[in-house]
């Protein structure tokens, strides 16, 4: 087991090199960053020996991978530069955005789990009958309507037709049932029928069928037997969808006005902020590689059948 840590540590940290690669070769292939601090330039307002001085700040003037190296050593110490939108340093920024999509992603990643995996176990319990049409019918609604199509019928129906919830901003916890439901009714479907097939196929073995015989009660043979050995399909996508969560929110953070990462990456790509947009970027992928690497650890702990020291 400690052996598969190190190895896969190690490739967390080979693919986090890559990421930032990218990263830094997208922020340049969209043109000289320039441009940016200098927007007077193409007027003419702006002297070639001003030009020339700011390319020299950023440095612009050395070989790529020299401003690769320095642009590293920066990010590194927390510094991807100035936001040209909130003009404050791009990871003060995300980390004032930070705390609203933790608070929304962590409760519709707790609605997701609460609803989907019951769901998925009674509707593979009860399979063929109405609590699993019922179960797989949420389902095929939850993965087939986008969730900003589901934003709009819910503020439709709750907000303006009942008035019963608020539609936008932070506030108190009706603040949250609208986009906790429109965030977390899609990856509850995926999980419900992901608990469902995998504790379908556990039902079936060879082993739950001997527990039967020998007169386990059912619920023993449910939860202790068939869920617990039918965890590793669904594990495995609880942890991406969390990293979902945590990056995919921009839909449901921008139709209901939610101060976070999401709406905050949608201004930033409408300003052309490009700073901040890098930093948006390098955080999203180290949240979806730290999660993808808690996953693979939890495999062995779940899964005694798992022997990574082989």
């Amino acid at each position: 087991m400690s052996r598969f840590i190190v190895r896969r540590f190690a490739a967390m940290i080979l693919v986090m090199v890559l990421l930032t690669m990218i990263v830094f070769g997208l922020s340049h292939a969209t043109g000289d960053p320039r441009y940016m601090y200098m927007s007077e330039y193409s007027t003419g307002s702006t002297s070639a020996e001003m030009w020339e001085a700011q390319g020299k700040r950023l440095g612009l003037d050395k070989p790529l991978h020299i401003q690769y190296g320095l642009w590293l050593g920066r990010s590194l110490k927390g510094d991807f530069g100035t936001s040209l939108t909130y003009n404050k340093n791009s990871i003060d920024v995300i980390s004032e955005g930070l705390t609203g999509t933790l608070q929304l992603t962590s409760v519709s990643f707790v609605f997701a789990i609460l609803l989907g995996v019951p769901l998925g176990v009674l509707s593979a319990v009860k399979r063929a009958t109405f609590w699993d049409y019922l179960g797989r019918s949420f389902a095929l609604i939850g993965q087939s309507a986008p969730p900003f199509w589901i934003a709009i019928v819910c503020i439709f129906v709750f907000a303006v037709y009942l008035g019963w919830l608020p539609t936008s901003r932070r506030g108190d916890w009706t603040h949250y049932v609208l986009p906790v439901i429109t965030l977390g009714w899609m990856p509850a479907s995926a999980l419900l029928r992901l608990v469902r097939s995998s504790t379908l196929e556990v039902l079936d073995s060879e082993f739950v069928k001997l527990a039967k015989a020998k007169g386990v009660s059912n619920t023993t043979v449910i939860w202790k037997h068939a869920f617990r050995n039918s965890l590793i399909a669904p594990l495995t996508f609880t942890m991406v969808l969390l990293a979902g969560f945590l990056t995919g929110t921009v839909v449901t953070e921008t139709v209901f006005a939610w101060p976070g990462l999401g709406r905050m990456a949608v201004r930033a790509a409408l300003n052309m902020d490009f700073p901040l947009i890098t930093a948006l970027a390098m955080v999203f992928g180290l949240m979806f590689l730290f999660t993808s690497f808690i996953a693979d650890v939890i495999y062995g702990l779940v899964d005694p059948r798992i022997r990574y020291d082989r």
